[in-house]
């Protein structure tokens, strides 16, 4: 029973993070943290690291929190909640800045009905540069409206 309640722990912080990239990108990235976010979609420097990416180290970090509680706190659910928003993490990064953004040069021919609606739907978010009208949603699962053949 233990086992199970882990998993579900897991599988449901991994689902509440896609909300809360949902949440983050419209009220806080798309809101009063603009300046941070803001490179992400106006490149105005030649660097790899965007001032953007602080806002991985900011759920890396409550990952972290999560596992010190468990390890020492002895708050139990620390390691399952914690290892499901290290996981969305690791999925995000994959999806979003690999494959969609190319910051690594991997999975160029992904060309399935997926991969298309994931692209089609970050450049429909993308073609409004300003801090206001770009439409925000999910990275793993945005509307199905994208999805389209």
């Amino acid at each position: 029973m233990d086992n199970l309640l882990w998993v579900l722990i897991f599988l449901t912080t991994f689902c509440i993070m896609e909300f809360m990239a949902w949440f983050t990108h419209k009220f806080v990235m798309h809101g009063f943290l603009w300046s941070l976010h803001k490179d992400h979609h106006y490149k105005d420097h030649n660097s790899w690291w965007e001032r953007n990416d602080f806002f991985f180290i900011f759920y890396a970090a409550v990952s972290i929190a999560c596992f010190v509680g468990w390890q020492y706190y002895g708050f139990w659910a620390g390691l399952p909640i914690g290892l499901g928003i290290f996981a969305y993490g690791v999925t995000y990064f994959m999806v979003h800045d690999i494959f969609i953004h190319q910051r690594f040069k991997l999975f160029r021919n992904a060309n399935n009905w997926y991969a298309k609606g994931i692209r089609r739907a970050h450049k429909i978010h993308h073609k409004h540069l300003g801090k206001a009208d770009g439409e925000c949603y999910g990275m793993l699962f945005p509307p199905l409206k994208y999805f389209k053949k």
